[in-house]
């Protein structure tokens, strides 16, 4: 794959400026394995005024969307990336994980589109959408900034974009795990030493204490990610070593 083009269909586009200011996706941009263009829907309202919201039907607070300006600009987007299928960033979505990260790095295009208000027309969800994603049980002030947590995941899983390639495989929930406690100098912190095997040079060791302690961390924090999980015998060796010590 040379690069992973992203649309995002918003009426802010300004928000998503910061993606190309620093860190992971300023650099996945510098290196071209990752574009993003904009496609703002008020650029596609026909009224004299621009207006893209309107009072819902049946009543109740706030604005929503209207279809004909949401539908124009995805479909825009859609010209431009034929292949993307498009993601529709909303509380009501399927929650993201990292095996959804990895499913869609596998497209070389992909299309965000982000709500504001009260929501979105339901018919271009159902006319346009093709899947929908959540980033938390909680509620932002529109899918801009999922949209962000989402191209920065994406963005840490393209070829050169971290420093070292191999980083990215050893984070959390890649393994079904959350990630080992991390140290550097100096090796002595407010009275706080490093642990002696990761002084010792001995290889093995350090691999297995960090799986240890990936299983304890995971345990402690999130004990549902071990439920129904398929461990080999090492893991659990270490998975019952862990519950007999705590």
């Amino acid at each position: 794959m040379s690069a992973v083009n992203i649309g995002v269909v918003t009426l802010f586009p300004e928000m998503l400026q910061p993606l190309c200011l620093g860190g992971v996706t300023a650099r996945a941009l510098e290196h071209g394995v990752l574009q993003m263009t904009t496609w703002n829907p008020r650029e596609f309202a026909t009224n004299r005024h621009r207006r893209v919201d309107d009072r819902p039907y049946g009543g109740g607070p706030g604005m929503v969307l209207m279809a004909a300006p949401l539908q124009a600009a995805t479909r825009a987007a859609r010209v431009a990336l034929p292949r993307a299928p498009v993601v529709h960033l909303t509380p009501q979505g399927e929650r993201l994980t990292q095996r959804l990260v990895h499913e869609l790095s596998d497209n070389d295009e992909l299309i965000f589109l982000c709500g504001r208000y009260e929501g979105i027309d339901e018919r271009v969800v159902d006319l346009e959408v093709d899947r929908e994603l959540s980033i938390g049980d909680y509620v932002l002030s529109g899918g801009e900034l999922a949209a962000m947590v989402v191209v920065d995941a994406v963005a840490r899983l393209l070829p050169g974009t971290l420093g070292c390639d191999a980083s990215a495989g050893a984070d959390s929930f890649e393994a079904g795990l959350l990630d080992h406690p991390h140290y550097t100098r100096p090796e002595v912190y407010g009275e706080r030493e490093v642990p002696d095997v990761l002084l010792g040079g001995n290889h093995e060791a350090i691999r297995a204490w960090r799986l240890k302690e990936a299983i304890r961390r995971t345990w402690k924090r999130r004990p549902d990610l071990l439920e129904g999980a398929t461990l080999n015998a090492e893991q659990a060796a270490l998975l019952e070593a862990v519950r007999r010590e705590d």
